[in-house]
Formats: structure tokens, sequence, C-alpha cells
């Protein structure tokens, strides 16, 4: 097996030849560097298994390391050797990507011990990510039902799915409503038939009646040869209709001659056509207001409104929130190719906390994204964009008019708040602040220049 290769950073030179041939004897290949810049054009020149780097070195911070190294190697594995007194430093540092710290003195065995646990753990990490490459797309998840509101909604389910009555299922939008049809259809005696799915509000008025009940050529100008409609092709399987709370009056009165009939009629056909899937209907309009605008017909309201499956609203079901986010982190990143593997505890902390208006498919594009852009093994607080609302910023702002904070405190705290956010790293910092690095100096110390660092004790 080839030696494991490493490059060791440190101001003093005696140290750096001590842990290279200490580490080298030991079966490592290792290598070592003084200055950071240096280290950083090996770093972009050459592959390196680990990276042990002193966490203050006089040309860059530890911070400012760690992230000019992980934008050129995002999976790039880094061990930090800090004094007593930059421990907290070390811990911010191992937050926004660093594998693990070591504090000074410490004996070689013990930093041994730390690189193998840094290779140990990268190893579990790529072991889970090849396992969630095994986990089933979205046509064949499963439903995550840890509260009681959706454990009642599955176990009503299970019960009809052997049924040939019509369902509708109702809740708002993003809840998962054309996961639980699937659902049906799976644990149903129909699970080896086709499984059609039609969103209503995505084909014009002018294609609905075509698509669900078929065409005969020449019922009109573009219908240049005979198409059944989807309660036709679906066989002996499962017709889903999503949103149908978007259909016309006049196409809602065909819908219901459909059920009670088992037959549908293609436009120019001369004769009804019987039809042998079972349906489910969905949508997030509330039916009951659109039968008080005359929006939608009574009868097929009743129709339907006979097996009902209600699903709650993601805010109403939070003990799903962690496992929905195991399940949703493991396809995307799978999707994804990325090996992130979870989500830190100040980062599942703000997503408990969230509303979720959107609910399970905010929750998806939140975490498409935060995987999509982060740079670490774990999602962090700063991966998460949550929308601003005008809510928070009055919030924000009657706060700080009530304790009479002065703009400048009010922004100085803002400024040092979005720093300590971003791991101490002042050019992401002043990225995300849109401002440039000497107007960050100038609004945390009111000056153009950084401080003078202080290196801590402990060498």
């Amino acid at each position: 097996m080839k030696p494991k290769k490493l490059l060791i950073l440190d101001d003093d030179r005696g140290v750096v030849d001590f842990l290279r041939e200490s580490l080298v004897e030991r079966g490592f290949t290792a290598e070592g560097e003084t200055s950071a810049v240096q280290a950083l054009e090996r770093i972009r020149s050459e592959e390196f298994d680990l990276v042990i780097t002193d966490i203050q070195m006089p040309d860059m911070l530890g911070t400012d390391l760690l992230a000019a190294i992980l934008s050129h190697r995002p999976q790039q594995l880094v061990l930090l050797m800090t004094a007593f007194g930059s421990i907290e430093l070390a811990v911010a540092t191992v937050r926004a990507g660093a594998c693990d710290f070591i504090a000074k003195p410490f004996k070689i065995e013990a930093l041994v011990f730390a690189i193998e646990r840094a290779f140990q753990d990268r190893e579990i990490r790529r072991e889970i990510v090849r396992l969630r490459a095994r986990l089933p797309d979205a046509e064949g998840e499963a439903m995550v039902a840890k509260s009681p509101k959706m454990r009642a909604v599955l176990e009503t389910a299970r019960r009809v799915a052997e049924l040939d009555s019509t369902v509708l299922l109702t809740g708002e939008t993003g809840t998962g409503k054309s996961l639980l049809a699937r659902f049906i259809h799976d644990a149903s005696g129909r699970r080896s038939r086709r499984f059609e799915h039609v969103n209503c509000a995505s084909l014009p008025p002018t294609l609905i009646e075509s698509e669900l009940f078929g065409v005969r050529r020449g019922a009109f100008t573009d219908a240049r040869e005979d198409r059944a409609g989807v309660f036709v092709t679906a066989g002996e399987g499962t017709l889903f209709l999503d949103e149908i709370g978007e259909l016309s009056l006049a196409t809602q009165a065909k819908l219901l001659h459909a059920l009670e009939s088992g037959t549908v009629r293609a436009l120019g056909a001369p004769a009804d056509t019987p039809f042998r899937a079972r349906v489910i209907a969905a949508t997030n309009r509330p039916l009951e207001q659109l039968l008080r605008d005359r929006m939608f017909r009574p009868d097929l309201y009743y129709r339907l409104n006979v097996i009902r499956l209600e699903l709650p609203p993601l805010r109403e079901r939070r003990e799903d929130l962690v496992p929905l986010v195991d399940q949703i982190l493991g396809r995307v990143t799978a999707r994804q190719h990325r090996g992130v593997i979870g989500v830190s505890a100040a980062a599942m902390k703000r997503l408990t906390a969230y509303p979720w208006p959107g609910n399970v498919r905010e929750l998806v594009n939140l975490i498409e994204r935060a995987v999509a852009l982060s740079d670490h093994d774990a999602l962090l607080p700063e991966d998460l964009d949550f929308p601003r609302t005008q809510d928070d910023v009055d919030a924000l702002l009657s706060e700080s008019t009530q304790a009479s904070v002065s703009l400048e405190e009010l922004e100085r705290a803002y400024v040092r708040r979005v720093l300590e956010s971003r791991g101490g790293n002042k050019a992401d910092a002043a990225r995300v602040l849109g401002i440039n690095r000497r107007t960050l100096y100038r609004k945390l110390f009111g000056s153009e220049a950084p401080p003078r660092s202080r290196r801590s004790g402990g060498r």
C-alpha cells in the first residue's frame, strides 16, 4: 500500500524537521514548509493526503490559509496544530472545514493517532457516500413518518391502497401529495401496473381534455392522428390527477361523468371507451372555498371527498425534520457526487427553528443549494440560504430601537456577526457584506489597516 503523503507547515524550521523525520520513521511520506505562501503553491501543484499546519503563521492566519486551501482543493484534509491560547480559533477553523486540531505541546504518538483518525474518518465518509448512492430515487423514495400526524396519514393510506375507490389528497403546496399518491400505488395490487401523473395546472386549457380523455383525428386542426388519453393509457394502473382545483367547470363536468360511469369519450369520438385505472386526485387549493366562489362543482366535490387524506404542513410534523434532512441529503449528494455527509448541530438548530412555508419542497431546494455550494463535509449555518423577509428586518430594527442602539454600534455588531459566521475569514465576510477588506477593517476597528496580530504562547 502506497504510504500517505503529508505536508507539514510551521514557521519554525526545527519543528518542521523534527515532525517530518518522526513521521517518515512511522511509514509516512512527509515534506515541510515554513511559509504559508510557499505551502499554498505546493498544494496547488501537488496532491497531499493530509496537510498539517500551525494555526498561526506570520504571513497568514489559519482561517485564511484554510479558506485558500479549500478553494483550490475542497476535499483536502487539513489538521491544525494550535497553542493553548488559540483553541477557540482552532474550533472555528474546524467548523470552517478543517478535519481536526491537536494542541501543543503534544507527543508524536498523539499526532500519529490524530493523522490515522483523520484518514479513518475520511474512509467512513466515503463509505457513507457510496451507500447513499444506492438509495432509491424520488420515484421509489420512502415516506418519512415519525410524527403522529404523518403516521396516521400513512396508516389510512395503507388501508385504502387495496380499494378501488377514488382518493382525494389535500394539503399545502410542497407537502408531498405526489409522493403519497405513489405510496398508495406501490402499496396496492396495481403496483406492477403503470402510474400516470398529470399536473392539471401545467397544461393549457385547450389541451387538458385531449390529454385526459383522448382525441380522434380531425377533431380539431392539429389532431392529425387518434390518441388515447391518460385514463385509457394508464391501463389497470393508477392515474394521479394533480391540482384538480385548476380545472375549468366544463372539464370538471366531464371528469365527474368519467368517475361515475367508468368511461371516457375522446374528443371527436362517437362513443365512450371504458377505463380500468384507479384515480387519485390532489389539490393544494381549499375546495370548500372554491365551492363558495362557484369555481368548483358541488357534485364533483362530493364524488371526490369520500376518501380524503390531508397532508400536514412541515411545521406541524417537526419530528420528521431530521430524518427528512438525512434522506434528502443522501439523495442530493449522490446525484451531485459531493462529499457532504451531514449537518452540523448549529445548522440543524436553524433548520428546526424555521417555519417552512414552502414545506418539504422548500427543504429540498434549500439543501440542494447548500450541498452544491458548500466546501465542508457537514453543512454549516452559513451554508443555509434562508429567505430574508421584511418581518425579519422589522423585528431586528424594533429590538435595536428599543435598546437605543446607535447606527454605528448596530453596523459594527452586524459586521462582527457576519465575520463570526464565516469562521473569521475576512475576505469571505467582506464578500457577503458587499464591501472590500479595507472597508471591513474600518468598520471593525475604526481604521483601514488590520491590527497587528499577536501570537499566542505555547510554542
